[in-house]
């Protein structure tokens, strides 16, 4: 059975795509692009955004500030969209040079009691003794486990909830977004929002009972209730469990939020709605 037992020791290792980012001038143009405060960076590693003009979340990034280099670790996301956006705005005058794409193996220890951006990462070469050691460390969680914790963490998935529609802060990482820092793609609108408390949308994990679903046909709206009055959000993601309960993201309506009633899923029956401890909200 793949369920995480809660207050065990885990690690999450696993590989991502990254490229270099150098120059005098890397950390001024990552800080004008991303959410996070690059400039004040050092020697630390700094979760942050990528947004659209309009801010859409298109990826999450870790920047990892060592060896005279700022390496951008995509955690979610298209590695080569990225890399083209960034290459593009590089204005001649910019002393400002990108890497080619490489693998990097990075290595966190986790629970099931703390959000997943407690703990700071390290970053392992292929030949490092201690990435053998946690490789194969029984504590390291595997491809089901690792899916398991990342819905309950509510870490967004690509072409799931990053799926141009969602913006970070309806996803619940508020606090990726450095609403003092000076101007960066999508600060507009994330001002916006958080000056008014606009959301109208916030991310949730659901559990339901399986009933022997054909995941191919899900109807990902759920309703209020079984007569399917009122729509109240959708299905992001789905994961199965060999218990056969069944598990997912899903973006609820805020509106409906504090109602206390259950909620409705043709496929699923009544599911039942809990924040994330990965999640923060305005």
């Amino acid at each position: 059975m793949s369920k995480i037992k809660e207050n065990k020791e885990q690690f999450w290792l696993e590989k991502f795509d990254c490229f270099s980012v150098t120059g005098k001038d890397s950390k001024r143009f990552l800080n004008g692009i991303t959410t996070g405060n690059i400039v004040d960076l050092n020697n630390k590693v700094l979760k942050s955004c990528w947004l659209s003009p309009n801010g859409i979340l298109k990826s999450l990034l870790e920047i990892n500030c060592s060896e005279n280099a700022l390496k951008v670790i995509v955690l979610v996301g298209n590695t080569s969209e990225i890399r083209k956006y960034f290459n593009d705005i590089i204005f001649p005058s910019d002393d400002v040079s990108l890497s080619d794409t490489f693998s990097i193996n990075r290595l966190q220890q986790v629970d099931d009691m703390n959000s997943w951006r407690i703990t700071q990462p390290i970053f392992l070469k292929n030949e490092d003794k201690k990435y053998d050691f946690y490789k194969n460390n029984p504590n390291t969680m595997n491809t089901n486990d690792l899916q398991l914790w990342k819905i309950n963490q509510a870490i967004p998935s690509l072409n799931s909830e990053i799926n141009g529609k969602n913006n970070p802060l309806e996803l619940g990482l508020t606090d990726l977004i450095d609403f003092n820092k000076g101007c960066y793609l999508g600060q507009e609108t994330m001002s916006k929002i958080k000056n008014v408390s606009s959301l109208k949308q916030e991310i949730r994990v659901w559990t339901a009972k399986d009933k022997d679903v054909n995941l191919e046909s899900v109807n990902k709206i759920l309703f209020n209730n079984q007569n399917k009055e009122k729509s109240v959000g959708y299905i992001t993601s789905i994961y199965v469990l060999e218990s056969r309960i069944i598990k997912g993201l899903a973006m609820i309506k805020r509106k409906y939020l504090d109602k206390g009633n259950p909620f409705f899923s043709d496929n699923f029956g009544q599911i039942s709605l809990e924040k994330s401890l990965g999640s923060t909200f305005l």
